[in-house]
């Protein structure tokens, strides 16, 4: 069964490096995408997002900027842990409605709330430079976007590949 796969550009364009994930969402836009794969553009846009969850995903993977401490332009892969009993261990037992965040885990327990589950969660993120009022992102994070872009593909072909039923006993696959 091929799995359904929704990526995610997150981010405020109008804080300069904060919207890599947006414009990785904008480089993702001119590929031609496997069966199931969704790309689109969330911006600040949460409660959106966890509506769109709803029509139910296999792998949802956000791109984002993200303070790491590692050098600007620096793209990486995360799994977030955002199991409920996690954050009952940390005393998150709900969420702030707020129709411009985009705080991952709160549209994830918005999700939950609605009814809606999600079976895995990848973030690709990027270590910003500066994250202020401007548009436009810095060099070396602009730079990191069609990388992000292929590491984006990557995944999904690897989470597609997961989903693929194993050849029959005593069958050849080409």
């Amino acid at each position: 069964m091929t799995p359904k796969i929704f990526v995610a550009g997150v981010g405020n364009v109008f804080l300069g490096d904060d919207g890599f994930g947006v414009e990785v969402a904008k480089h993702l836009a001119g590929h031609l995408l496997p069966d199931g794969v969704t790309v689109a553009d969330f911006g600040i846009r949460g409660v959106h997002l966890a509506y769109q969850l709803l029509e139910g995903y296999d792998v949802l993977i956000l791109v984002d900027a993200a303070r790491r401490g590692e050098p600007p332009g620096t793209v990486f892969v995360l799994e977030p842990d955002f199991s409920e009993e996690d954050r009952n261990e940390r005393g998150e037992n709900g969420f702030i409605l707020d129709a411009h965040s985009m705080d991952p885990e709160l549209v994830l327990g918005m999700l939950e709330s609605l009814g809606g589950k999600i079976g895995r969660v990848l973030i690709v993120g990027c270590e910003p430079e500066t994250i202020e009022e401007r548009m436009g992102l810095s060099e070396a994070v602009a730079h990191a976007v069609p990388g992000a872009a292929r590491l984006v593909l990557e995944i999904v072909e690897r989470e597609r590949s997961r989903a693929a039923p194993l050849p029959a006993a005593g069958r050849e696959t080409a």
